[in-house]
């Protein structure tokens, strides 16, 4: 399998993904708003879009499926619960869902609510596994819920579902926010070393070629991922003088999903 990042360099600050299979060359395209580039990428490559997957209903997800799909009479596939507001759905995905691209990849639907209640993710059936994350989890953040979202699911969504993914699995985020989401994070917890040396170490990155991280990493610098760390708590109270001594980890999700709101 090859997941091929593409750095749509707008004002989103969007990546957009072609996941390919390398025996048959067939492609699926996910979020494909910069259309120019993704196919221009799979025709410099040999393959063929025959899929394409929006993990979500905003627009800057799904700006390019016309254009895509025109160009190449691929099918398009969403959350089973988009089929009112992404035109054209030819397969709904509910949880568990496989996409078969090709001969030999296999793509398993996760339902991830809140950034949107019809978003899905993708993991891949990889020996490494991969995740398609959208506007779920972002490096070193989660996603707002302004749009069509609630933050009670998404804070479902980590805690049952992406903090139990293996700590190898890479993370392919639908936008470039990491050097802010570690400013956020240092904020929120001062003494995050790593936070601080990753910061430094992504301060120059060519986002065509950007630092993929895995679960392991986020558990390290992602803050809506550590909920029980003291530090996280302790400068919560600093806003929230109310928080109990020993907060549940969905009360601190919250909190910090509110801050991050205005931050």
């Amino acid at each position: 399998m090859i997941i091929e990042q593409i750095w749509t360099g707008n004002s989103y600050r969007n990546f957009n993904y072609l996941i390919v299979c390398p025996e048959t060359g067939e492609a699926m395209a996910v979020d494909p708003l910069d259309h120019e580039k993704c196919l221009g990428l799979a025709k410099s490559k040999g393959w063929t879009i025959t899929q394409v997957l929006n993990t979500h209903e905003h627009f800057d997800h799904t700006g390019g499926n016309d254009a895509v799909i025109s160009a190449t009479g691929a099918k398009l596939l969403a959350h089973k619960n988009a089929k009112d507001s992404i035109a054209g759905l030819d397969r709904g995905l509910g949880a568990g869902d496989v996409i078969k691209v090709g001969k030999s990849v296999e793509i398993e639907a996760l339902d991830t609510p809140g950034h949107t209640m019809s978003h899905v993710c993708l993991l891949t059936r990889t020996d490494q596994p991969a995740l398609v994350c959208g506007d779920t989890l972002f490096n070193a953040g989660a996603g707002n819920c302004h749009n069509g979202g609630h933050p009670n699911e998404l804070y479902d969504t980590f805690a049952n579902i992406l903090a139990n993914l293996p700590d190898e699995t890479l993370i392919y985020p639908g936008h470039d926010y990491m050097g802010n989401n570690l400013e956020f994070t240092l904020d929120r917890e001062p003494d995050n070393t790593r936070a601080k040396s990753l910061l430094d170490e992504i301060d120059a990155q060519d986002p065509n070629n950007a630092l993929v991280s895995t679960m392991a990493l986020e558990k390290e610098i992602n803050t809506f991922l550590r909920l029980r760390n003291p530090s996280v708590i302790a400068q919560l109270r600093d806003s929230f003088p109310e928080l109990p001594d020993a907060p549940e980890p969905r009360e601190v999700f919250l909190k910090l999903r509110e801050l991050r709101n205005s931050w």
